[in-house]
């Protein structure tokens, strides 16, 4: 049972310091803890849920450790909170507004009635909600988060319940104070004078389009979109998998640069064991990621998209910032190749062309269908993915090529529309 793991997670060999010290020197910009899942765990000092990492397990305040470790290297934060979910994971049925707990749960309570508030309740009523709302709010006012982040509430859409149609009553109250934590929590940051953002999470949005980033886990979209964010994980899981199948460093980086370039922020997640170091592997996949952004972050860092995301000839993803065109190659550049979306263009529209990591001078002109590179054949320091620089005449940032529909967005079938560039 969920409570008897409990003692198995010490964290003994934890220490936040490495753990920030770690994300800064490989480019990470903002750190997410998962403050609480649907397990009814808090890893924070909770003076309102006893089941909590101060308590019992590690014995020390997980989120509020690794919140001044990450801080004091400058780094935002954020625990995420994912207990909108919790009445349906020991239950019988989930996502539905009244279940029942599972048999061997009703005799785990009857052994240990302590463990009624770790397990429970399983219902959408007023007392969880209230209890739902109090938790998040001990986060905020204990560590100041610059990010709201939060799961997405499959019980808006479901047992009967949708917001365009209407909710059953105890949704609706759920969905009131939701949206008024949401509201709390923005107005709080505005009174703090601290830069503050929240995630909408899922194909069925937390709150309406265009209140914070797109998110889904391991999230590709095709096109380029409204604000978003990929939760993608190094290998198969989100937790610590004994044996785990792990990406390659090639594919990470590439996935990468394919989120940046369609408006999107990457956030790469870690599984730690149970004592609180993190795999060798993902520490590997971490500094080759650091190693490549080092080179190559200009390329991604504080940039916008452009008015195409991709090209199929030479694999090139690309991103913008201010007059410079980023054209990132996703395989190596062993041939030249042109960029067709410069088409029309003439000489006087490029000032320069580099490959970041490379001393070597790039040969290049113009043709009619665009601007022709010729790769050199040292490609300098950068591997997996290779960057160059084109510093150009005019704004390359084009903001009417996003698509803004969510729905289709997601779904992947609208086409961006290019006309007029």
């Amino acid at each position: 049972m969920g409570k008897d793991i409990i003692p198995e997670f010490k964290a003994e060999k934890w220490d936040p310091d490495e753990w920030a010290s770690l994300f800064a020197e490989v480019g990470i910009k903002y750190v997410v803890l998962t403050a609480e899942h649907h397990d009814g765990f808090s890893n924070w000092d909770s003076k309102i849920n006893p089941w909590n990492s101060v308590n019992m397990g590690p014995k020390r305040d997980l989120v509020g450790d690794l919140g001044k470790a990450v801080r004091n290297y400058g780094l935002k934060y954020a625990p995420s909170y994912h207990r909108e979910r919790h009445t349906g994971f020991f239950a019988k049925e989930k996502y539905v507004v009244h279940s029942e707990p599972r048999d061997d749960i009703v005799e785990e309570i009857k052994r240990a009635p302590e463990a009624a508030v770790l397990y429970g309740p399983f219902e959408y009523s007023k007392e969880f909600v209230d209890d739902y709302v109090a938790r998040w709010k001990e986060i905020q006012d204990k560590y100041h988060p610059d990010f709201l982040w939060i799961d997405d509430v499959p019980i808006f859409t479901r047992d009967g319940n949708n917001p365009k149609t209407g909710f059953r009553p105890e949704i609706q109250y759920f969905y009131d104070q939701y949206r008024n934590m949401i509201t709390n929590f923005m107005n709080n940051g505005l009174d703090r004078k601290q830069d503050v953002y929240v995630n909408n999470k899922g194909a069925n949005r937390n709150w309406p389009d265009g209140v914070g980033c797109l998110e889904k886990d391991n999230l590709k979209l095709k096109v380029i979109g409204p604000k978003w964010q990929s939760c993608t994980t190094f290998g198969t899981s989100f937790g610590y998998l004994e044996n785990d199948t792990y990406k390659s460093v090639q594919h990470i980086i590439k996935e990468m640069v394919e989120v940046v370039s369609r408006n999107g922020n990457f956030l790469i997640n870690i599984g730690p064991r149970a004592d609180g170091t993190i795999p060798d592997e993902q520490v590997k996949r971490l500094r080759e990621m650091g190693n490549w952004l080092k080179i190559n972050g200009d390329a991604i860092y504080g940039t916008r998209y452009w008015k195409e995301n991709h090209q199929k000839e030479g694999n090139l993803a690309f991103t913008t910032k201010g007059k410079v065109l980023f054209a990132i190659a996703l395989e190596k550049p062993e041939k030249p190749f042109v960029i067709k979306g410069t088409k029309g263009w003439n000489r006087e529209n490029i000032k320069s062309v580099q490959l970041i990591g490379s001393k070597e001078k790039i040969s290049w002109k113009m043709l009619e269908e665009g601007l022709r590179i010729l790769p050199p054949e040292n490609l300098g320091k950068s591997e997996y993915a290779w960057s160059f620089k084109i510093l150009t005449s005019s704004n390359q940032f084009h903001p009417n090529a996003i698509e803004v529909d969510a729905d289709k967005v997601l779904k992947g079938t609208k086409k961006v529309n290019l006309e007029g560039f």
